[in-house]
Order: C-alpha cells, then sequence, then structure tokens
C-alpha cells in the first residue's frame, strides 16, 4: 500500500514542501531514498521504538520511504513524525483521509513523546502559501507556527495524539495567536537606561545620532571609560520593530532555532555580542549544515563587536561585503543560501595595547609606532564603513557623584523614531533605503546638498584636519541624519561641523 505525507525541508530562511511516499510490499527491509542524511537514516531506530512501546508492531514487511524532491539534501530528525504517520496510514493504524491536508513535522522519543524541531515559522509560512490547511508538529513549537494567520496549528506531546487526532477518536485544542496582541503586549521596556549613565553626555549624543542615522560607530577609549556600557544602551533608543521586520527577524532566529517556546515572535531588536575568539563561519554564517552566523541573528538589530582589534584579521574582512550590502551570501561546494544581515556595526576598543593613549591624567607607556601599530589592526576598507568615529574620555569623580538624574532612553528614543519617520518618507520611492546610512554616492548629490559655507568649512576640514577623501560620503551622510534630528530640510553649516568632529580615526596624525 502507498501512502503520502507531507513534511519541510528549511534551505537559508525559506522553505521546501517534502513529499514523503511510504510504500510496503512483499519482502523483509526498510529503504529510506532521496538524499537523507544520517539523522534521517536513524529515524528507523527511533520510530520501530516509539511504535513498539505503543503496542504497535511495523509489519515484517518490504517498507520503502522516499522522500522527494529527491535532489534537494534531507537534514536533521524533524522527519520522524512524518515518515512515521506514512508508515501507520500505510499499516492501516491510521486513517488517511486527510493526510494530505496536513503538514506534519517532528523528532521521536524512544517512549513516543516529541521533541521541539528548528525552522517552524519558514515552514509554517510555505504550508500556508502552499494551501495546506494546518501543521502539526511538537507542542514547545506551536506558538511559533500559529503567528501565520489562516493555518490550523496542532501542537501535540506524543504520537498517540496524532493517532487518535487522524482517527476522530481525539479532538486536538487548535493553537490560536493574536499576532498584532502578541507584539504590542511583549513591547516593554528594558532595565537598562541611558540615564543609568553619569556623564558622557557627548557620547550620548553620538549614539543618538548613529541610532537615528542607521549609522555604524566605533567608541575609542581607556579601560573603564563606559564604552561597553553605553553600547549595550544603544537598542533602548532605536525605533521598535515593525511587525514586517519581527517575523523577518523571528524566521532567522527559527531556523536557528533561538525562539522562546513561550514567546513565539521576537519584538526586541537583536542585541548580539560574540567573543573576540569567535570564528568567521560562526560570524556570517555556513558551516556543514547551513546555519545563521551572529551578523544575521543581529539582523534589524545591533551587532556589538567588543574589543574590536583582538578578533581576527580574516573575522573581520568577512563583514566587509555584509556591511555594504545588507545580506551575507554563503556559498559552499554543495550549497549556496542567502541571509539578511542588515545590522548597525557598534565596536569598541582601547587606543592602544596598554589603554592610556591621549588619556588626560595616566601616561601611556606603549613604546614608538606601538600605537600606530595597534591601529593598524583594524584595516581601512573595514574603517571606511563606519560612520562615527568616537572618543570615549573617562568621567570624572565629580560627574560619578553628582545626584542630578541623566535623560532617559525613552526621550532620547522619542527624537529617533521622529528623525526616521523624516527619512522613511523621504526614501519612500526607493526600494531597501529606509535611512541615510543606506544611501548609495549617487543619492548624496540628491539629497545632501550643502551651501557655499558649509562647502568651504568641508574643504578647509580636509586639509587642517588631514581627513581622507573617504570620510567625505560619510560626513555627509551623518550631517543629514543631524539635520534630520533637528528638524531642518537643509544641511546647514553646524550640522556638518558636527560630523566633522566624528571622524577622529582620519585624522593625520592621531596615533602619533
Amino acid at each position: 500500500m502507498l501512502v503520502k505525507t507531507f513534511g519541510s525541508a528549511v534551505h537559508g530562511i525559506s522553505a521546501t514542501t517534502v513529499t514523503v511516499e511510504v510504500n510496503i510490499s512483499q519482502g523483509v527491509n526498510f529503504h529510506i531514498v532521496g538524499l537523507p542524511d544520517s539523522a534521517v537514516k536513524e529515524s528507523q531506530q527511533r520510530i520501530d521504538a516509539a511504535l513498539k512501546n505503543l503496542n504497535i508492531k511495523i509489519p515484517g514487511k518490504k517498507i520503502t520511504v522516499n522522500m522527494a524532491p529527491a535532489d534537494i539534501r534531507k537534514e536533521g530528525s524533524a522527519y520522524d513524525l512524518t515518515i512515521a504517520t506514512g508508515i501507520l496510514a500505510a499499516t492501516e493504524n491510521i486513517k488517511a483521509d486527510h493526510l494530505s491536508e496536513y503538514i506534519i513535522m517532528g523528532e521521536l522519543s524512544l517512549d513516543g513523546g516529541l521533541q521541539p524541531i528548528k525552522g517552524v515559522l519558514p515552514i509554517a509560512i510555505k504550508a500556508k502559501v502552499e494551501g495546506f490547511k494546518g501543521i502539526i508538529l511538537p507542542k514547545q513549537n506551536d506558538r511559533e507556527a500559529a503567528i501565520v494567520n489562516g493555518l490550523e496549528v496542532y501542537g501535540i506531546e506524543n504520537i498517540k495524539q496524532l493517532i487518535g487526532f487522524f482517527n476522530e477518536e481525539l479532538e486536538l485544542e487548535r493553537t490560536v495567536v493574536n499576532i498584532e496582541e502578541e507584539f504590542y503586549m511583549r513591547l516593554a521596556g528594558s532595565e537598562a537606561d541611558f540615564a543609568d549613565v553619569k556623564g558622557q553626555e557627548n557620547i550620548k549624543r553620538s549614539l543618538e545620532i548613529a541610532a537615528a542615522g542607521g549609522h555604524n560607530v566605533i567608541l575609542i577609549g581607556p579601560p573603564g571609560a563606559g564604552k561597553t556600557m553605553l553600547a549595550k544602551r544603544l537598542p533602548t533608543i532605536l525605533p521598535p520593530l515593525t511587525i514586517d521586520e519581527a517575523l523577518e527577524t523571528t524566521k532567522i532566529h527559527s531556523v536557528a532555532g533561538k525562539i522562546n517556546k513561550h514567546a513565539g515572535l521576537v519584538t526586541a531588536r537583536p542585541f548580539r555580542s560574540p567573543h573576540h575568539t569567535i570564528s568567521d563561519v560562526a560570524l556570517v554564517g555556513g558551516g556543514g549544515t547551513p546555519q545563521p552566523g551572529e551578523i544575521s541573528l543581529a539582523h534589524n538589530g545591533v551587532l556589538f563587536l567588543d574589543e574590536l582589534p583582538e578578533f581576527k584579521r580574516t573575522v573581520l574582512e568577512v563583514m566587509r561585503q555584509p556591511l555594504e550590502d545588507r545580506i551575507i551570501n554563503v556559498s559552499r561546494a554543495k550549497f549556496s543560501v542567502e541571509y539578511p544581515a542588515s545590522f548597525m556595526l557598534v565596536a569598541s576598543m582601547n587606543p592602544c595595547p596598554c589603554g592610556y593613549y591621549n588619556h588626560p591624567e595616566k601616561e601611556c607607556v606603549c613604546g614608538p609606532g606601538i600605537v600606530q601599530k595597534y591601529l593598524t589592526k583594524i584595516s581601512g576598507p573595514l574603517l571606511d564603513r563606519i560612520d562615527l568615529h568616537v572618543e570615549v574620555t573617562p568621567v570624572s569623580f565629580k560627574e560619578l557623584s553628582t545626584e542630578r538624574i541623566s535623560e532617559k532612553s525613552e526621550m532620547v528614543r522619542e527624537r529617533v523614531i521622529k528623525a526616521r519617520l523624516i527619512q522613511q518618507n523621504r526614501f519612500t520611492e526607493i526600494e531597501d533605503v529606509h535611512c541615510n546610512a543606506q544611501m548609495s554616492s549617487k543619492m548624496l548629490r540628491t539629497y545632501c546638498n550643502i551651501n557655499e559655507a558649509g562647502k568651504q568649512l568641508l574643504e578647509t576640514a580636509m586639509e587642517k584636519l588631514g581627513l581622507s577623501a573617504r570620510a567625505y560620503d560619510r560626513i555627509l551622510k551623518v550631517a543629514r541624519t543631524i539635520a534630520d534630528l533637528d528638524a531642518s530640510e537643509n544641511i546647514e553649516t553646524s550640522h556638518l561641523a558636527e560630523a566633522i568632529q566624528y571622524r577622529s580615526l582620519d585624522r593625520e596624525g592621531w596615533a602619533g
């Protein structure tokens, strides 16, 4: 007897429907074909033990399982339930009348229980697109799948419930999630706040500009000056995720298996802070079984690289293309996948190995040329993609001990949101451009016009301060953002002057 059930294979952050054909004929053997990996082949033992523990015996006949399309590699243990359902239907232990209406996925335990799987949201979206009535999957994944409206989602705890459902002996409870209610309910404030930071008003201002325009930023300063503390509070002033951004972010985290089983939807902007020992594959994604890297997990959020020069040179260089294109293409001999990677890069570093170069009180003990050698660990092309270079100075005792309450993140965020709305209206007709940092050189000529006084100031700055030519575009983008924060239609001289000061590492002689 031949029976068909349906599962799904995740490739990148998209899914492809997999038809599992189970045929039982004369003979004694068990074959799984259709490019299964070891985990899929091992499903035979898990299914056999699970069904025996439910007093269901697989007949001693030839069982052939074909997973189509046969040219796509099937990976992981999520097909256990799909194959087991096909075997149960082929042996007439369950009715096959409604099997074609559902995507069925789940990993089996030996006692018949179910373990959670990865990539549920892309699978559910594909099921909806292809017209399936519903999806049956482990209870731990049901809220994630229920984000997709118009799809019946049933979360089950064991295979016995599935048997009862298809035999019309058990009515499963449908999981329903109101996506808008879920989204707005979880838009809670963070415990971290800009008000916690004493002093450093100029650094807060630079991070406000970075958040308003989506600019990458690097913080340079001695140990203990507050670089990490400030960077970790940047997400508190970023605009909240839209529902579309939340869904896109959730898809990536779903594929990586990083969704909270009680949440379902990612509603806070991601903040990823990998250790400096990270490999280039872990950062950009890939591997034997393709997985999103840290830059994709930071999509629509912040990637924070603490102690930037301590990262391996190869790790930093692989970020150059994603920073420019906002996607990452991972190509290997056997596969090629594309992951989104539109993130804000926030980096911090000491100015020298000892950490006290340019310190107002402590003396730097680094020898001649050491500071310059330390800074050259960061290549020019990578530095070129960082818009704001901000020098962080230590906070004095007077500022630390003051009782004055600093401005809260909520107030800063309101200004950032207003500036982002201006940019959103400006780039309405332009695809894939949502903030000033994403403008091309051609767009600068349209949206970043400056008057004669501004041109004179910029020319003088480049000559007197030794700014490089590559700083020109960055200064104009940052000046445009500062103007948006002031709700100014034109870029004024004061906006340019402020933008120029954020190019510390471009100045000749900065490192001696």
